[in-house]
């Protein structure tokens, strides 16, 4: 065994992929040939109403499998939300139990399956699973069944990932849950699905995107970490090769199409290349990771107070996942920007399309990433979705949370450095 103190090795790893539009109406088929006979699909409400989720199980049972539906998964999903889940999938199961998962809807509905299929295989508390210091950050028990992911937003990616994010109510704090076995088995990509998105849906599931494949471009390299053992190798390894090449593809593939997905919402080639760009950014950053725009989101979700979305039913205050780590991102990048500026020019370049700039080097990627979520009609700070500069303070402590996330930063920040970026990510234009 090597004597080596600092890691050499990386892993890499993403689910078979089908795309194209008319993918979804092959579900039937890709269950089949992993030989179960009884799945839960998981969906929510407003999925359910298109009736996508019906035809999908028309499709199961042509191809001889049976099925139940779910289809009440919470928009930004929480810890309550999600062991109301997992209780409604065991009585639905029955004196039996599923042989597999299907999930159908954006990433909360995926993410929803991910715990849903953990509770049901490996039993415990969903607090037992979650990320230290807010839970206890346990692996699995058991093996969980397989997942099938049919995303219908292009933003998350978790139909790539290894990683379940939830609020955690009582602790106003948003969390996750983190390990290879979550990964779907299978990720159905259609991008028809997302043709009738409200255009600030699409925004906001797209800024996902941009950071996923921002932060885990910029993230440490993975020879900077302590050597691993092999059972602790974690999802996260840091920036590596192969992560690097998915997180340039979708960047590029952001600049072409993003604005155009938003302002021209039919336009299928635009729709095609955002779930193309979700999926390889998942496959970046499931495996790279993300880093600070990511972790001073989740506090900004959790503590949101009456801020409501346009283009979402929220019969609640919330700030959605995409809208949240895209406000401190240009104040983010301006911070890790001395520890590789060649790296954050050439994500700039990406992701402006190669536009001239004027702008000074370190501005470079800020100018991008606040033209862009002009552009788009990205609320325009945290201010802008109720927080003030009284409540940078609550926003650092929450932030300090997510240490899962701060170690993969380039630059490690100490609290007053994530004060500075709250407070010059209030208003970024």
């Amino acid at each position: 065994m090597t004597d080596l103190m600092t890691e050499s090795v990386f892993t890499w790893g993403a689910p078979p992929l089908k795309f194209g539009p008319g993918a979804a109406d092959e579900v039937g088929f890709d269950v089949a040939r992993l030989g179960v006979r009884r799945v839960l699909v998981l969906t929510d409400q407003r999925i359910a109403a298109t009736g996508l989720p019906s035809r999908i199980g028309e499709a199961l049972k042509a191809a001889g499998v049976d099925h139940a539906v779910y289809d009440r998964a919470h928009t930004e999903p929480t810890d309550e939300s999600l062991r109301a889940a997992a209780t409604a999938a065991a009585e639905l199961a029955g004196d039996g139990e599923f042989d597999a998962y299907v999930a159908v809807g954006g990433g909360s509905v995926i993410d929803t399956g991910k715990a849903v299929n953990l509770l049901s295989t490996s039993g415990g508390d969903l607090m037992d699973y979650v990320n230290k210091p807010v839970g206890e950050g346990l692996a699995p028990r058991k093996p969980p069944k397989p997942l099938i992911a049919v995303p219908t937003t292009a933003g998350t990616g978790s139909e790539s990932t290894p990683v379940c994010v939830l609020d955690i109510l009582g602790l106003k704090v948003k969390s996750g849950i983190s390990h290879p076995s979550l990964r779907p088995v299978l990720a159905v990509v259609d991008p028809l699905l997302t043709m009738s998105l409200p255009a600030a849906v699409t925004a906001a599931s797209g800024m996902d995107i941009v950071c996923h494949a921002l932060e885990s471009y910029t993230a440490r390299h993975y020879t900077t970490f302590l050597r691993h053992e092999p059972q602790d190798r974690v999802a996260y390894n840091g920036s590596n090769p192969v992560s690097d090449t998915w997180s340039e593809k979708a960047l590029a593939l952001v600049a072409r199409s993003f604005r155009r997905a938003v302002l021209v919402g039919t336009d299928l080639d635009a729709r095609s290349d955002m779930m193309m760009a979700a999926t390889f950014a998942g496959m970046g950053f499931g495996n790279a990771g993300v880093h600070i725009p990511h972790a001073c989101a989740y506090p900004i979700a959790g503590m949101v107070r009456e801020y409501r979305p346009a283009g979402y039913d929220a019969d609640h205050a919330m700030v959605p996942h995409g809208q949240s780590v895209s406000l401190t991102a240009p104040a983010a990048f301006r911070f890790t920007f001395p520890t590789d500026p060649a790296r954050h020019l050439r994500a700039a370049d990406l992701l402006s399309g190669g536009a001239a700039s004027d702008a000074p080097p370190s501005e470079r990627l800020p100018e991008a990433l606040i033209a862009l979520m002009r552009d788009i009609d990205i609320p325009s700070g945290v201010a802008a979705v109720g927080f003030g500069s009284d409540d940078v303070d609550a926003l650092v402590e929450g932030t300090l949370k997510q240490q899962r996330l701060l170690d993969v930063s380039p630059r490690t920040p100490t609290p007053e450095d994530l004060a500075g970026i709250f407070a010059a990510s209030l208003e970024n234009w």
